[in-house]
C-alpha cells in the first residue's frame, strides 16, 4: 500500500512540474512581441549599414558628382 502511495505523490509530482514549465499563450505572445521587435531592429540596422555603404561607394560618387556638374551646367545654359 506504501508503495501505491508513493508512486500516486510521485506522479503528482512530475505532473505539477511538467505543467509549471508550460508557456502560457501571454508568454507566447510576449515573446511573439519580442522576435518582432527584434527582427525590426535587425531590419533596420541592417538597412542602414547598407545604405551607409551605398553612399560610400567610389562610383556613386563619382555619378553624384557627375549629375550634379551635369544639372549645373543646364542652370548655366538657361540662365
Amino acid at each position: 500500500m506504501k508503495l501505491y502511495l508513493a508512486i500516486a505523490v510521485l506522479v503528482l509530482a512530475f505532473v505539477a512540474y511538467t505543467e509549471a514549465q508550460e508557456v502560457t499563450m501571454e508568454e507566447r505572445f510576449n515573446n511573439l512581441g519580442q522576435q518582432m521587435s527584434e527582427f525590426g531592429k535587425t531590419v533596420a540596422e541592417k538597412a542602414k549599414t547598407a545604405l551607409d555603404g551605398l553612399n560610400n561607394n567610389e562610383n556613386v560618387q563619382k555619378a553624384k558628382n557627375w549629375f550634379q556638374e551635369q544639372f549645373q551646367k543646364m542652370q548655366e545654359h538657361f540662365n
